[in-house]
């Protein structure tokens, strides 16, 4: 616990970063942008990695060792990526992610995530998710590919991601992460916009959904969207690293989100390996929004009570888990 605040970590990927893993040019520069990630915004006297040494196969121990170890998080969220048409297992196979589950089940969620314009096969994979490998939520990626191409599927689509949604509530699940924003590789930026989660929120009320990484650079839409739905939430999973590079753009990002949705509907995620979790957890707790910004545009101050439910208090709740027993349970 980071000066007693419950940090729940909504997303690491055991990332096989390794060029033989990728299938073609469109693999190469997925992995060549997140790596660009690690290293622009890694501030000052944090380690770089060079590229020999991040560009490998991470193992679910590496995750666990480097999130537990050496942070001050109390429970993590393992996610896989389901981009087979860009690499040989997904990138960060979902296999792997239940193992690193498997390492402490106290402390580490399973993601599943499946491609839901597979149809059938989909549906199929994410029973056995649930049922064999215990996940709780699914996340979701907007785009596939072709030889290369991108193709794209829509979260308010009828044919293909509503009887993803439909099968998600037969097997008791309720919360759904959809990456937004942050193109990467050869994803079209269209393709991560946000204009279909109204859709999605307005036909699956009972469903929650998770924007992660606050639609960036879509950021307005997103939320005015938060505002609407109330089963909307904003992950700030990759954004919360420009905290340290880019302090100012963080704070106006922030912002905007603490005066539309509140302080109840933003989620802490770490990214890890891409960024080691503590250096960013450390300058959020010790963050502030610069005055001008709250007396320019009546932005919220951020508070401690504020922090504490970003870092770890609404994913509890989003989980159903009670904030004082998950504290209790794991300090016993």
């Amino acid at each position: 616990m980071h000066n007693d605040a419950f940090v729940f970590d909504c997303v690491a990927h055991v990332f096989n970063f390794d060029k033989k893993n990728a299938l073609g040019p469109g693999g190469e520069s997925f992995i060549d942008h997140l790596y660009a990630f690690h290293a622009t915004l890694t501030p000052d006297g944090e380690t770089v990695l060079p590229p020999e040494e991040y560009m490998r196969q991470w193992s679910p121990e590496e995750i666990k060792r480097m999130v537990f170890d050496e942070s001050d998080t109390d429970m993590l969220i393992a996610q896989p990526l389901p981009l087979t048409d860009l690499f040989v297992d997904g990138l960060s196979p979902w296999e792997e992610c239940a193992r690193l589950a498997d390492l402490d089940r106290e402390r580490i969620v399973f993601w599943g995530s499946v491609n839901p314009m597979e149809g059938r096969r989909a549906l199929d994979l994410m029973e056995v998710q649930v049922k064999e490998f215990g996940a709780r939520a699914f996340k979701f990626y907007n785009t596939r590919y072709d030889y290369g191409a991108p193709l794209d599927w829509r979260m308010d689509d009828p044919q293909i991601a509503f009887p993803v949604f439909e099968k998600a509530q037969e097997l008791g699940v309720n919360l759904i992460g959809v990456h937004k924003g942050v193109p990467l590789g050869p994803q079209p930026i269209e393709h991560t916009q946000t204009w279909d989660m109204d859709g999605a929120a307005a036909n699956f009320p009972d469903l929650n959904f998770v924007i992660f990484h606050v639609g960036l650079p879509f950021i307005d839409e997103v939320c005015w969207q938060l505002i609407r739905h109330p089963n909307l939430y904003a992950s700030i999973a990759a954004t919360l690293n420009f905290v340290v590079r880019a302090p100012r753009q963080f704070a106006e990002n922030l912002g905007k989100l603490l005066f539309w949705c509140g302080e109840d509907k933003i989620i802490y995620g770490s990214e890890c390996p891409i960024f080691h979790p503590q250096w960013a957890l450390k300058a959020f707790w010790e963050f502030a929004l610069p005055q001008d910004l709250v007396e320019g545009y009546g932005y919220p101050q951020l508070t401690e009570q504020a922090k504490r439910k970003i870092l770890g208090e609404n994913l509890l709740r989003l989980h159903g888990f009670d904030p004082e027993e998950k504290r209790t349970q794991l300090a016993g």
